[in-house]
């Protein structure tokens, strides 16, 4: 016992929270690690690894491109098949467009997680090094990549619509209902495309974004991001390619048609939406930090 005019650590004894205080030190170093491994990248990082993907994807020689390309206008295809089957089996009702918009991600789903090419994927990749490094020889090589993947990506659609079409793969009321859902990308104006083209092209831009701090999470990422495209009757190029030479190939419209109605404000709409917009506000967000 302490003497009545003793005080706590007066006699040589320890102090009583020395050693509560070497835990709460150690466990604070433990616990500042573990909120490292657990935090998401700070923006500047996200940023750093969207520029480098562009930049990779920049030298890639042109046959790499292409076929990477081409690939992911057939994979792409599977989106509007799979909303064809659910839409077969699920009673007409107002949620349906919920549950059938679940089919248009898996052609996204199969894209991106094969990393293959998609033009809309470029849109923020290929502009952010661009953005950093505004050369000549820079704006050459997005140039030449956007022309080959766009080429590529609706080559892919094209052959993949006309399988489905000029051949007896899928039973004709299949094919009804895949012609009957392509409808839909020619009911409104050109320039109400144009507009939910820059929709669809901030939301995949967007997707590109949060996809290296998914983490386990990518599949989640990428099926709300194309869910939305779908359920918000927003215009996807590729996606919708697939729509338009299905139209076409079956009589129900014309190339003129497609072209003026849905391919070409779409894609002015995409790239609105994922390089004047998103990707600018991606960098503005960090020009002066990564300076």
């Amino acid at each position: 016992m302490t003497g009545d005019g003793d005080l706590p650590g007066e006699r040589g004894d320890p102090p009583r929270d020395a050693g509560s205080s070497a835990s709460r030190a150690r466990i604070s170093s433990r616990e500042v690690e573990d909120v490292e491994a657990r935090s998401s990248p700070r923006t500047p990082v996200i940023y750093e690894i969207v520029r480098r993907t562009g930049e990779e994807e920049m030298v890639r020689p042109l046959t790499s491109l292409w076929w990477s390309g081409l690939a992911a206008g057939l994979s792409i295809s599977f989106s509007l098949l799979v909303q064809a089957i659910l839409q077969q089996h699920i009673p007409d009702a107002p949620w349906r467009p919920l549950i059938t918009s679940l089919g248009y991600s898996v052609g996204f789903v199969m894209v991106v997680l094969a990393r293959q090419q998609l033009f809309t994927e470029n849109t923020v990749t290929v502009i952010l090094p661009v953005m950093a490094e505004p050369t000549a020889r820079n704006f050459g090589r997005a140039a030449r990549l956007w022309a080959i993947v766009l080429c590529a990506n609706l080559a892919g659609t094209l052959f993949a619509a006309a399988f489905c079409s000029l051949t007896p793969t899928l039973p004709p009321e299949m094919r009804a209902e895949m012609i009957e859902i392509s409808r839909a990308i020619l009911g409104h104006g050109a320039l109400d495309t144009a507009f939910k083209g820059v929709a669809a092209g901030f939301l995949m831009a967007t997707m590109v974004w949060l996809l290296p701090s998914a983490e386990g999470g990518q599949l989640g990422v990428i099926v709300t991001m194309t869910w939305l495209i779908s359920v918000g009757g927003f215009a996807h190029i590729v996606a919708g390619s697939m729509e338009a030479f299905m139209l076409v190939l079956n009589g129900a419209a014309s190339p003129f048609e497609v072209t003026t109605g849905f391919l070409l404000p779409a894609l002015i709409g995409n790239i609105i939406g994922g390089t004047a917009l998103f990707a600018l506000l991606a960098y503005a967000q960090v020009m002066k930090e990564i300076d």
